[in-house]
Parts: structure tokens; sequence; C-alpha cells
């Protein structure tokens, strides 16, 4: 449904006279397009899995501890393209560092208000419009559900602008990063399959060499006369 679904608004933008564009960050001065994934999990007869009471539960927490252990390794899945990591910056609304906190839209991880039960819900905020979205899914589901098997500990949520903090582990600074912390990660090839993983990855590797190898326009004005 996905692709049909980009096919039509391109087609409806095209009639009107305009392009429409699924690039995660079509303008440098302007912040980018994410496609952030809000997630809940429900227990068989419909309650909801995250809801604590008052706040978060213990396996709410175990999820998003998962999340953040392998945020580097499924960010290839989220972002899978070059002009990803060119979304992925501080400062520009997109999440760079690998935390999480309350209603905190600089975090990685944004637990959006919520008074009731069905309001509660996490944002997972690095994935843009770009992505395979059941493979994205994928990866997530699988990351948040490690950490409930291992009863992992996100530690406390973070409090101010993530931009500012120091020390702290950051999401791959470019496709070629991306590839090479999944590769490195376990859990995505037991879940993903080898198979299936060496195939995506592979194209991304072709993406990623043909775009180092591209002379830009930007380099040439910079240093053809230096």
């Amino acid at each position: 449904y996905i692709p049909v679904t980009k096919e039509l608004v391109r087609r409806v933008a095209r009639r009107r006279g305009v392009r429409a564009t699924f690039m995660p960050k079509p303008f440098a001065s302007i912040s980018g397009s994410g496609m952030h994934l809000h997630i809940s999990l429900r227990r068989e007869e419909g309650s909801n899995l995250f809801w604590g009471g008052r706040g978060l539960s213990d396996q709410a927490l175990s999820f998003i501890a998962g999340i953040l252990e392998h945020a580097r390794g499924i960010c290839v899945f989220v972002a899978p393209t070059v002009n990803s990591y060119k979304r992925l910056v501080p400062g520009h609304e997109a999440p760079t560092y690998i935390c999480w906190g309350f209603a905190n839209r600089s975090a990685l991880i944004r637990i959006p208000p919520a008074r009731r039960e069905e309001e509660c819900r996490i944002e997972f905020r690095a994935s843009d419009p770009s992505c395979n979205p059941y493979l994205a899914l994928a990866a997530v589901l699988a990351a948040g559900l490690d950490g409930m098997r291992k009863g992992l500990d996100p530690g406390d949520p973070l409090e101010g602008s993530a931009y500012e903090l120091r020390g702290v582990e950051c999401l791959p600074g470019s496709l070629g990063e991306a590839i090479e912390e999944a590769r490195r990660d376990p859990l995505l090839r037991e879940v993903m399959g080898s198979e299936l993983l060496e195939a995506f990855l592979k194209e991304r590797e072709e993406e990623w060499e043909e775009y180092r190898l591209h002379v830009t326009e930007w380099e040439i004005e910079r240093y053809v006369d230096c």
C-alpha cells in the first residue's frame, strides 16, 4: 500500500502544478521530513502493555531500552539513504543523540503526554519517508522486544535539549557508518535473516560508494581554484 500511496500523492501534486517528494532533506536551510513511528503494545484482552497507571510500565521502559541499545544498528533500516543523514543533524528538529525523554522533541524516543491508557505510546523519531516501512518497523520492534526479554533499563529520561549533551552516544553520521553498525548487530542478522540482511546492505553500499565517488557542484566551486 505504501508505494501506491506515494504514487497517488505524486500524481495529484503534478495535476496541481507542484511536485511532491518523500526525500528526507530536500532543502538545506529547512528542517527535513521525518516519518515518526508511534508504538504501543496490547495484551490479548486489549489492555495497553505500556500503561503503568501513572506513567510508563516496566515493560515500556525495557522496550525503550532495547531500541536505545540497538539504535545504531537499526538506523540503516529507518534512515536508508545518503540524504537521510543530512536530516539527522543537531538543531534541525531531528534526533542525533541516543536518549529518551518525556515530551522532548530533541530526543530519539519521545514520550507524548498521555492522560488515558489508550493514549500511552512511544514515538521513535529517527525514521524518514525514504525507508521501507515494513523493514523499519521490523527492526524497531525487534530491538524493543529484545529489551523486554532482557529486562533492560533505559536510564533516566532526558530533561532539556539533547543538542547540548556531551559524552552521549550518537546515531551514525553517514550511510556508510550505519551500514557497518547494522552488520555488527547480531540481533538484526537473527531477525532479518543473513540472506535478506546482506542483500539489503549490499544495495545500500552501492549507493554509498556511488555517492562517495561523485564530485558535487559545491566541491567544484570551492576547490577548483583553490
